[in-house]
């Protein structure tokens, strides 16, 4: 753990570079989840997992790694103490959890190089792991993460005091940064930044949006904005956007890139589209993954360093990326 040097605005550029000028993330957790047989009609979602099966989550991790990944995003999307605590469990033992989530990850990385030490690995490779933090409409688990709209009571104080408590946890985790995703909203935005600094966290962290236009954030605040507000935070060393189809994904790099000059990260869903009223995913223009690859070429020449896949997407999605970046730059 701890691959740079904490608080290094290098940090991420350095990780990017010494990993052969790009990096892969992992796929879709929720899905491989569900593939292995856990029930996640609950509305912890993935985070139940947590609770029930936590070795299912370390087979993922240890998947998503064999499958090419250098950063693995930790369980804990939809893990909040608000949400733990609306289970039965006290305080304490949803920060237990919030920990677990990062152990689980940690220990999977250190399965994958004991492989690799044996030789029975893809290839030995530095490995991050980044804590997951979703947004206050995950938690709500009411679909108004995919909107944005939480309604004129929720202000930056709720949103900050909301995921205070979450965030120190997770940044004292032992995780190597922290992933805030799917971001809908230019406020929750504001409130993450705010909490980077008030609580002088010491790891790095990046920030994903979400766009159903290829312009704007679901919640229609200017994506631009939203960007802007990454660049303007010490703790964020990448930038970038998740959980949003792969057609829009090359327009919005180049939207990002108007604004920060940190890396950008892009990690789409499979082009579906999720229906929060009936909580599923919709077949709509979702692509395969032989498709969904012959996009991340464009990505990268857009210039985007840092490639995985969201909702609906696996470790053959993964490898595909790996492969496809791997033979870009030969």
């Amino acid at each position: 753990m701890g691959f740079a040097t904490l608080h290094s605005p290098t940090f991420m550029a350095d990780f990017i570079r010494q990993s052969g000028g790009y990096a892969v993330i992992d796929g879709g957790l929720a899905t491989e989840l569900e593939r292995h047989g856990a029930d996640l009609n609950d509305p912890l979602w993935s985070a139940t997992c947590l609770i029930h099966s936590p070795d299912l989550i370390r087979r993922v991790h240890l998947d998503y790694l064999e499958a090419g990944a250098s950063i693995i995003i930790t369980a804990s999307y939809q893990a909040t103490i608000q949400g733990f605590e609306a289970k039965g469990l006290s305080r304490e033992e949803a920060e237990v959890l919030l920990r677990r989530s990062v152990e689980i990850a940690c220990e999977a990385r250190d399965i994958y190089h004991e492989r690799c030490a044996k030789g029975t690995c893809l290839e030995q490779r530095p490995i991050l792991v980044a804590a997951s933090v979703g947004s206050y409409g995950a938690y709500l688990a009411d679909g108004s993460e995919y909107s944005g709209h939480y309604g004129a009571a929720v202000t930056l104080e709720t949103l900050k005091d909301f995921h205070r408590r979450r965030v120190q946890v997770l940044a004292e985790s032992g995780a190597d940064l922290i992933a805030f995703e799917t971001i809908p909203n230019k406020l929750e935005a504001k409130a993450y930044a705010e909490l980077l600094d008030e609580e002088n966290i010491k790891i790095p962290a990046w920030f994903s949006f979400t766009s159903l236009d290829g312009i704007n954030v679901v919640s229609g605040d200017s994506l631009i904005e939203c960007a802007s507000i990454a660049d303007s935070c010490k703790q964020v060393v990448a930038v970038g956007i998740n959980c949003t189809p792969p057609r829009f994904i090359h327009g919005l790099i180049l939207l990002i890139q108007k604004v920060t000059t940190k890396p950008v990260v892009i990690y789409p869903n499979s082009g579906e589209t999720y229906d929060g009223v009936r909580k599923e995913w919709v077949k709509s223009s979702g692509v395969q993954d032989g498709d969904f690859v012959s996009y991340v070429s464009k990505w990268r020449e857009a210039g985007a360093s840092l490639f995985g896949g969201c909702c609906r997407t696996s470790p053959h999605t993964i490898r595909a990326i790996s492969m496809t970046l791997s033979s870009y730059l030969q």
